[in-house]
């Protein structure tokens, strides 16, 4: 269909045909709807390193808040942010057992837990088994069968060991054995670390 006319805006003179145009019109309409669709369906943005979200963590009987940021390590917060320090930073991939901290009771390792992800547990750290300057059950059963040399692993030790005593008054030298096997001492302290175990359930018994 050819124009008669000399309307400069015909679109048959920009070289536009009607059909052309509505095609036109009928694409762009579909990909708004598209876009539009999509933006709809899309999930939820996640928090970015470097945002700070709040959270409330129960640790050795206190509630203790904090802005921290998703990516935060449990370990990472106890050390740096609270200065808990008994809770030594060692391999940082669940390997080595040096950052054992009880969670519910149970031990776990916090280089492997997130600080969000602690949130709604109650968490136990070295300082936590102590009264005040006072030693606990199980650390003075260290102290007194010298199960340990350089002392680094030896925190994550005494939890594994104090975990397992919560759940089991009365364990076996093999129970023992099982419960610090995720606990890696280089210095080779087992032998005394087994009969700190053992002296710190008899302690735990009598009490």
């Amino acid at each position: 269909m050819s124009c008669d006319h000399d309307d400069k805006d015909c679109l048959c003179k920009q070289g536009l045909t009607r059909r052309g145009f509505l095609a036109s019109m009928g694409a762009g309409a579909v990909a708004a709807a598209t876009a539009s669709g999509a933006q709809a369906q899309a999930p939820a943005a996640e928090a970015k390193a470097g945002e700070l979200v709040r959270i409330a963590l129960h640790i050795n009987g206190r509630t203790q808040r904090f802005l921290v940021e998703p990516r935060w390590s449990l370990l990472f917060v106890l050390r740096e942010k609270l200065g808990l320090t008994g809770t030594k930073e060692g391999c940082g991939q669940g390997e080595c057992g040096a950052c054992t901290v009880l969670m519910d009771d149970l031990p776990e390792y916090a280089c492997m837990i997130l600080a969000v992800e602690a949130e709604g547990h109650r968490i136990t750290t070295l300082e936590g088994l102590m009264t005040g300057e006072e030693l606990g059950p199980v650390q003075k059963a260290f102290v007194e069968c010298d199960a340990f040399q350089c002392g680094y692993c030896s925190p994550g030790q005494i939890m594994a060991i104090e975990g397992l005593l919560r759940k089991n008054a009365n364990p076996s030298p093999e129970e023992i054995k099982i419960a610090v096997s995720g606990n890696l001492c280089r210095c080779g302290s087992y032998v005394n670390i087994f009969k700190a175990a053992a002296k710190a359930a008899q302690v735990k018994g009598r009490t």
